[in-house]
């Protein structure tokens, strides 16, 4: 079975709150892992620190990654992720509150594959986050050899 799973890399228990229920109504029932901060995120994605025993041939199907964010930032991150061939590739989504167009151009130059502000109503951040479980876990189609579970 080809089970996806989804990073998310949120610091707002809220947030956090509010995305799990999206996906979890719009019946993806798959696993999402929750990191709260920017080095936690790498730690998972290299399997460093407290991921050291995560076997690192699993990447998420998507990284669903906050731009403000504790010790890291998600724009540090990203550029790290870019930078290493392992996760050269991976899907990642940006999913912040940021309206600021500096954040928005810094993310498509270091090649987010998406850049979604958070909605403010809930029932259209819900819908949001619903559509997007669907489109990167349901629909899109990772470049061959990216993914080691579509293998």
């Amino acid at each position: 079975m080809n089970f996806k799973t989804i990073l998310l890399v949120e610091d707002n228990p809220q947030d956090e709150m509010l995305i799990m229920r999206a996906l979890r109504k719009s019946n993806l029932a798959n696993r999402v892992d929750v990191v709260r901060d920017g080095q936690q995120a790498l730690d998972y994605l290299f399997c460093q620190g407290e991921w050291i025993d995560r076997r690192g041939d699993e990447l998420p199907a998507v990284v669903l990654l906050d731009i403000g964010l504790p010790r890291l930032s998600g724009l540090e991150v990203l550029a790290r992720l870019r930078a290493d061939q392992r996760t050269s590739l991976l899907p990642v989504v940006i999913l912040t509150s940021s309206d600021e167009e500096q954040d928005r151009l810094r993310s498509y130059e270091n090649r987010a594959n998406s850049f979604v502000r958070k909605p403010l109503d809930f029932a259209e951040f819900a819908e949001t986050v619903a559509r997007l479980g669907i489109y990167w876990l349901a629909t899109n189609e990772p470049p061959p050899g990216a993914h080691p579970h579509g293998r």
